[in-house]
């Protein structure tokens, strides 16, 4: 079975969508699989690249930032780049295969490219278009956790419009509603891009501005005092859930620069969590991946206080997967190696579009 491994994108999770994809294309089992990378470059382009029957094939993550020629080679050796043929996307349709996307953000997990998949009829790994639209909306997603009894900080949703026409007003719901610190994001961004915290009403005005430059749609937050743990979901209808991990700052804020310029942020896994906390991050864990239709794999987000008391605070539905990010780390501590965790990703794709397909033919034969 042939896997195309779709990976790059125009997000700004870019370069960790190419570690990603060189971590994933030393795991494969190519007793069963042969890969064929699908390079998405910043501006949008499709490169396909040569065909890999082994994992020593690929030795240096640069050999995946394809650039486009009229042939498909890799580079011969790591100080130059590889060339690829530029392709349609329709171009991967093809039977006896299974696509792996590991894109992140806006055209990566937000539905648009699962949305391609499903009208190919290609079997893909992770979450469908529902899932993945209101997992990567914060302020649908809330309403769906809401809806599902999740307990969750105050919030304040805004649209732009909104803003435009009376900003009193807006900052009249936030300041009644919501205490001092507050942070502020896109509605529709990953990897903490346009996020800021406001300690008072002139930072609050600033940080709204700057998250109106990403999405026509913010969120403004209650800060409070927590630790921030993530759990690792992985399946379809049968659901596991991982140990709990925690990340460990040593910034008061953890943003994009902390995330993947200064990496300030210390993994401690297991978190050091009572029994019962334990207990309920699982079943709350549970619950939001069914809020979503979850299908696959995610990580959850969620705050626990000094107090014990638990709020979700989102739902990653294609998380970093390089294998020193938190969700395959998540999983190497359960049990489960990141081989393992890349063949278990492809099986319960196969078998989510298998499911499809028998209820397609049971419509066509009524």
């Amino acid at each position: 079975m042939k896997i195309f491994l779709v990976y790059g994108g125009k997000s700004a999770e870019h370069d960790i969508s190419i570690l990603t994809a060189f971590s994933i294309i030393k795991e494969v089992y190519y007793d069963y699989y042969e890969v064929e990378p699908i390079y998405i470059t910043r501006s949008g382009q499709w490169v396909k690249g040569a065909i890999v029957k082994q994992a020593s094939d690929i030795k240096n993550s640069d050999v995946l930032k394809l650039t486009i020629s009229d042939k498909v080679q890799f580079a011969a050796n790591e100080n130059q780049s590889s060339e690829g043929v530029l392709i349609q996307p329709s171009d991967i349709k093809e039977e006896n295969a299974v696509i792996f996307p590991v894109l992140h953000g806006p055209n990566g997990e937000d539905g648009t490219v699962q949305g391609l998949f499903e009208v190919m009829g290609m079997p893909y790994v992770g979450a469908g278009v529902l899932a993945s639209a209101c997992g990567m909306d914060k302020i649908i997603s809330k309403q769906l956790f809401q809806q599902a009894g999740l307990p969750q900080v105050p919030y304040v949703p805004i649209r732009k419009v909104e803003w435009i026409n009376d900003k009193e007003i807006v900052l009249k719901q936030c300041e009644g509603t919501l205490f001092y610190p507050m942070y502020i994001k896109p509605a529709n961004l990953g990897s903490s891009v346009g996020i800021s915290k406001a300690k008072d009403q002139d930072e609050l005005i600033a940080a709204i501005e700057l998250a109106l430059r990403y999405d026509r749609r913010v969120v403004v937050e209650q800060g409070i005092e927590a630790r921030e743990i993530e759990v690792a979901v992985l399946g379809n209808d049968d659901i596991h859930i991982s140990v709990p991990g925690e990340l460990v700052k040593s910034v008061d804020f953890y943003d994009y620069e902390s995330k993947y310029i200064n990496n300030n942020v210390v993994l401690q896994i297991p978190a050091l969590i009572s029994e019962d906390a334990n207990a309920r991050l699982r079943e709350f864990a549970v619950r939001a991946f069914q809020a979503l239709d979850g299908s696959g794999l995610s990580r959850c987000d969620f705050f626990l206080t000094s107090n014990d008391e638990i709020f979700i605070n989102e739902v990653n539905t294609m998380p970093g997967f390089t294998q020193f990010s938190m969700y395959p780390t998540l999983w190497k501590n359960t049990g489960l190696n990141y081989g393992d965790l890349v063949e278990e990703l492809i099986q319960l794709a196969l078998r989510r579009h298998q499911e499809r397909l028998s209820f397609q033919n049971e419509n066509y034969e009524q």
